[in-house]
């Protein structure tokens, strides 16, 4: 082999292309297909998806009031509301971090970039310290029942897949 020489064969079929195909849509033509198909272009409220967290968790907690003994039956309550309500305040704070994005005087697409990591960065300093603070304060949770609750309200965001 000579030194100059390429020890790779040579490109066939499979390999990608040399330049991008990409298409560049123009304004007016990004708004007919909007119109022909709105619904793929549809948003989904974010708020919808907190309401869901909290109707999950009112639904489990009302399943855990019916279906407990008397004994246990206000432990297992407040165990699935207090999971929920770690699911749902996290949410709610990161909603509200984003809605005073958009309405800021200096709305750009870095702004609102810095809004969402911000916003994140808060949703999960806020979850470890309601996680801390009800381990410290509240020991006789059923934590179980906590982190289930705690997971169907995390799993609200699936939801919003199919509701799109």
């Amino acid at each position: 082999m000579k030194l100059n020489q390429n020890p790779f064969p040579k490109t066939d079929a499979w390999d990608e292309p040399s330049e991008d195909t990409y298409r560049i849509y123009s304004k007016a033509e990004m708004d007919d297909l909007r119109r022909a198909n709105p619904r793929q272009f549809a948003s989904i409220n974010g708020w919808y998806i907190v309401l869901a967290q909290m109707v999950i968790t009112l639904i489990i907690a009302g399943c855990c009031y019916i279906f407990s003994g008397p004994g246990n039956r206000i432990v297992y309550t407040y165990s699935a509301l207090v999971g929920g309500l770690i699911g749902v305040l996290p949410s709610a704070l990161f909603l509200m971090r984003l809605e005073v994005a958009k309405r800021s005087a200096q709305s750009s697409p870095g702004g609102y970039l810095t809004a969402v990591v911000s916003g994140e960065f808060l949703k999960i300093l806020a979850t470890v310290l309601l996680f801390i603070g009800f381990a410290l304060k509240q020991p006789d949770l059923k934590w179980i029942l906590l982190l289930v609750t705690y997971l169907a309200t995390l799993k609200c965001y699936l939801l919003a897949w199919f509701w799109k």
